[in-house]
């Protein structure tokens, strides 16, 4: 999966903008979709180099590096939140598993975090906080409509 939304970021959603402001990210789905019991630092490095490997196609230097951490460090702790408290120690995160409304509260939350962060780090001042909203809102969008389409065909 690595392999594969790295490819599609760098080959075909960086160049899509919608009204000039959102770009799907989609490989924010990456971190998303970590077992419960997955090595913390494991998650957090693979999220960094997945992140990285974004930043150097895409220039932005360090962007996605910093944002795919953090987002990964949340994850790990998010999951507990949103799973069933007797849930197994395994749990995948999916919509198969956690169910469709746990598996959208936890992506959203998540893919909300990712587009407010990398957007305002980004922009790095909140002159034009219109500007940021927008790209932030208009990607999140973007995002949660590519990661429910994914999420249903990987459930199938």
């Amino acid at each position: 999966m690595f392999v594969a939304l790295l490819l599609a970021q760098v080959l075909i959603l960086n160049h899509v903008h919608l009204l000039g402001v959102g770009t799907p990210l989609l490989y924010v789905y990456f971190a998303i979709t970590f077992r419960r019991n997955f090595p913390k630092w494991l998650v957090l490095v693979s999220c960094f180099l997945l992140g990285l490997l974004i930043d150097v196609f895409s220039n932005t230097p360090g962007l996605a590096a910093s944002t795919m951490t953090l987002v990964a460090l949340a994850q790990t702790y998010l999951i507990d939140l949103v799973a069933p408290r007797d849930s197994a120690e395994d749990l995948e995160a999916s919509a198969k598993v956690l169910g469709l409304s746990k598996f959208v509260t936890l992506s959203a939350l998540l893919t909300l975090l990712y587009c407010l962060v990398f957007f305002a780090l980004e922009a790095f001042n909140f002159f034009d906080v219109l500007l940021w909203l927008a790209r932030s809102v208009i990607s999140f969008v973007l995002t949660m409509v590519l990661i429910l389409a994914v999420e249903s065909v990987r459930s199938r």
